[in-house]
């Protein structure tokens, strides 16, 4: 059976992959994301391929347009199966003690407000409904911190225990609740972190081999066609040279 999947910050990255892995899965897709622009382009490939596909222009840190674009969805997509809070980014890599005000409060705003706006406004349908399956996009950073990643590192943590507690808030329901940790992913991750100083981004990937938004998107798709008593709680994914957050042997 075909199911609904909403997708955050579906334009590029993991949410990209997600969406491309979910639609080569069967399912229908609701993609949001702040460009309207590469949100028509990814609908119009993946309807290309039979794939129906529905677009929100949002930012998640709006609750209110995030509000008005759930509360605006067709009948026919209205009972959401899977919601996929990806949405997030890191901004800056100083010691906590000279971190940018503004990219603090972005990183918030995203990484924790941002998910609980979507989990707020997608899962009292699935309760309702009593089915359903929210997936988070955590980080390794959200298990122990690492030089100079401070906030960051700290909204991940957050989401882990929003996670965490949303799942057994959830218990006495069929609903799921997943959190993927992905390690270093070859994104523009990077690139959006050093605030578009594409030399420094390279150097995070050099000497080892990455992960890509691929590896990310095929757990995601794994875990939500596992069967319906099954509950994969959390995956912690780390490419083959990383121990964890902070020790990454380069070649």
């Amino acid at each position: 059976m075909n199911k609904i999947v909403l997708i955050t910050g579906a334009t590029s990255g993991i949410g990209l992959s997600c969406a491309r892995k979910f639609a080569e899965n069967g399912d229908k897709l609701i993609l949001t994301g702040r460009k309207e622009q590469k949100l028509e382009e990814i609908r119009k490939e993946l309807t290309d391929k039979g794939t129906e596909v529905l677009t929100l222009v949002f930012d998640v840190r709006d609750r209110e347009k995030a509000t008005q674009c759930i509360n605006s969805l067709p009948d026919g997509w209205k009972a959401i199966d899977v919601l996929v809070n990806n949405a997030g980014l890191a901004l800056g890599l100083e010691p906590e003690y000279e971190g940018s005000w503004e990219d603090w409060e972005t990183m918030i705003d995203t990484n924790i407000k941002g998910l609980l706006t979507m989990t707020r406004l997608i899962v009292p349908g699935m309760v309702e409904r009593d089915c359903g399956h929210i997936i988070n996009i955590g980080s390794v950073a959200g298990d122990a911190a690492y030089a100079n990643g401070n906030v960051y590192c700290a909204t991940k943590s957050a989401v882990k225990t929003l996670t965490d507690g949303l799942r057994l808030d959830v218990a006495s329901s069929a609903v799921r609740v997943t959190n993927l940790k992905p390690g270093l992913v070859e994104t523009n991750f990077s690139n959006t972190r050093f605030h578009g100083d594409t030399e420094r981004a390279a150097n995070v990937y050099k000497g080892i081999k990455p992960l890509t938004g691929d590896d990310i998107a095929d757990v995601a798709v794994f875990a939500s066609n596992a069967p319906a008593h099954v509950q994969i709680a959390e995956v912690l994914i780390l490419a083959t040279h990383q121990g964890s957050g902070s020790v990454i042997v380069r070649k």
